[in-house]
């Protein structure tokens, strides 16, 4: 690879990221933009103690050591959460890895730093009451209505995460199956199945969508459409999800993941195998599917404490 400034090794590495790994273009822009923050921060050379700053046209990866990475972190620390500091950590230390792996540079500057230990939470979840609420309160006597009630009883039923159901057409789904195709991340193909209930407030919604604005429930269009007939995209369906909690009175935040978190609690506490529940989300790690496992045992514990005479 020839010598390129830190900003254009960014770049190719982006690249990389959607073309050898299959990123999905919404985890490239992420890895972009704190790489982005990051390369900024060095070419400005906006921390105490360095004296002559070099430009960013002019400045590569080979002159980036493990000081500017502390100092980098330092300046972090003053304005970030170390859940967010360990992101946008992860991130360099997969750029840096990947210069080394391509002989861009010999040494690896991140090898003496370590991550920052974080606290583990544990995930937010809605009980099944609150859950079928929250369902129950859409109303379904309009086009929106159809759509939002569809949308979270999908999210629900299959415990998929917002971009998947987002990115989906009409044709991924097997209505006679009752199961739906996802594109995961790393661009992970899964079939999930999906309840009756979902399924039968989607076949609601696409035969109103037939009615009212002509498109055809033999046409591979995208899911769930807005009013302008285009794709509905995550932060839409998110405002609408903090909107319906508003509306049936749920005292605690609500988003689109927290729905996903519900799902896999809920799956657990009745029973379902931790390794089933990883096949369902999509997580590629068991450790990943392992956290909500957190809530069951807390539960668990406080019957314990509750019940048992001589605790």
């Amino acid at each position: 690879m020839i010598s390129l400034s830190l900003k254009n090794q960014i770049r190719t590495f982006i690249e990389a990221l959607s073309s050898e790994k299959g990123y999905s273009e919404n985890t490239c822009r992420a890895y972009l933009h704190d790489l982005k923050e990051f390369a900024s921060f060095i070419c400005e050379d906006r921390f105490s103690g360095r004296k002559n700053q070099v430009k960013s046209e002019t400045f590569g990866a080979d002159q980036v050591d493990s000081l500017m990475i502390r100092g980098y972190l330092g300046f972090l620390h003053k304005k970030n959460k170390k859940v967010t500091i360990a992101r946008k950590l992860s991130a360099i230390r997969s750029f840096f890895r990947y210069l080394v792996k391509h002989s861009v540079i010999l040494d690896n500057p991140l090898d003496s730093i370590l991550t920052p230990k974080q606290k583990k939470s544990i995930p937010v979840y809605l009980p099944v009451d609150d859950i079928f609420r929250l369902l129950d309160s859409i109303r379904t006597d309009t086009l929106s209505g159809l759509r939002n009630r569809a949308i979270f009883e999908t999210l629900y039923s299959s415990g998929i995460r917002v971009s998947e159901l987002a990115d989906m057409n009409l044709f991924d789904i097997d209505f006679i199956k009752c199961v739906i195709r996802v594109l995961g991340k790393g661009n992970r193909e899964r079939i999930v199945p999906v309840g009756r209930k979902a399924l039968n407030a989607i076949s609601d919604y696409r035969k109103r969508l037939q009615i009212e604005a002509g498109i055809q429930t033999d046409e591979n269009t995208p899911l769930f459409l807005n009013k302008n007939n285009g794709r509905l995209t995550t932060r839409s369906m998110a405002r609408i999800l903090e909107k319906t909690a508003k509306e049936c009175g749920l005292l605690i935040p609500v988003s689109p993941h927290s729905i996903r978190h519900s799902f896999a609690t809920h799956m657990l506490d009745a029973g379902a195998d931790l390794r089933v529940v990883q096949e369902l989300l999509g997580h590629k790690s068991l450790s990943t599917t392992q956290q909500y496992t957190h809530v069951s045992i807390d539960r668990l514990m406080e019957t314990y404490d509750k019940a048992h005479p001589r605790r």
